[in-house]
């Protein structure tokens, strides 16, 4: 598997142990297969970045697929609450994560790399709207798709880190990524703003009603 890592220098040598432990899938290192979106990542509003080329042996590496089948959105957002820091106002928020955390959790014991949506700010932003009740489980996994975001790697384990080869960086000028970096966010933001614009979605689950019902991972209606 080849992957990319957008970033303001060269890294030759990703490091196990390091990075942000509120990063979307815990501490790790984070990478795309879209050499194009780890451009983007790679730049900011005036500084140009490098995208930094891997390849890696898979074959032996046991890699959670949170997009599979056998998850649910609420298996990626039980994650994200682990996680992220998310600030919790309400009774229903409070009973919302609880309840995720019970039913919806998924051990990264014993996992080698983490597959996912990515939870850039926008996405953060549907998952808080999710667990408030502002909009339905269905309307959380449309606006995740918003932006064509995609998915991302999170290498997590020792045995990931070593197995990783550096092939090389390309450079990424700011002036040709930012905007088109701009351009996805806008592109997501603008899709949400005209969800949120819909009436309440009489049938669809909200988190209260999940919650009520006593949803499960096996509920074919999630």
């Amino acid at each position: 598997m080849f992957l990319y890592h957008g970033s303001d220098h060269i890294i030759e040598r990703p490091e196990f142990g390091v990075g942000k432990k509120h990063n979307d899938y815990g501490r790790g290192f984070y990478c795309t297969e879209n050499i194009e979106l780890a451009k983007e990542w790679a730049v900011s509003e005036d500084i140009d970045g490098y995208v930094n080329k891997y390849s890696i042996d898979t074959s032996k590496m046991s890699i959670l697929d949170i997009n599979s089948e056998e998850y649910t959105m609420l298996h990626w957002l039980g994650i994200l609450l682990k996680n992220r820091i998310f600030t919790l106002t309400t009774p229903l928020e409070h009973e919302a994560k609880k309840y995720i955390l019970d039913n919806f959790n998924i051990s990264l014991d014993g996992i080698d790399i983490v597959k996912g949506y990515r939870a850039d700010d926008s996405y953060f932003s549907y998952a808080r709207d999710f667990i408030s009740g502002v909009i339905s489980y269905e309307q959380l996994s449309k606006a995740i798709k918003l932006g064509k975001l995609g998915e991302q790697y999170c290498l997590i384990s020792k045995k990931a880190f070593a197995e990783v080869t550096y092939i090389g960086s390309d450079y990424a000028k700011a002036k040709d990524w930012y905007p088109q970096k701009m351009l996805r966010d806008m592109y997501a933001r603008k899709g949400y703003r005209e969800m949120e614009k819909e009436s309440y979605r009489k049938g669809e689950l909200y988190i209260s009603r999940i919650i009520d019902e006593e949803m499960k991972k096996d509920d074919l209606r999630i």
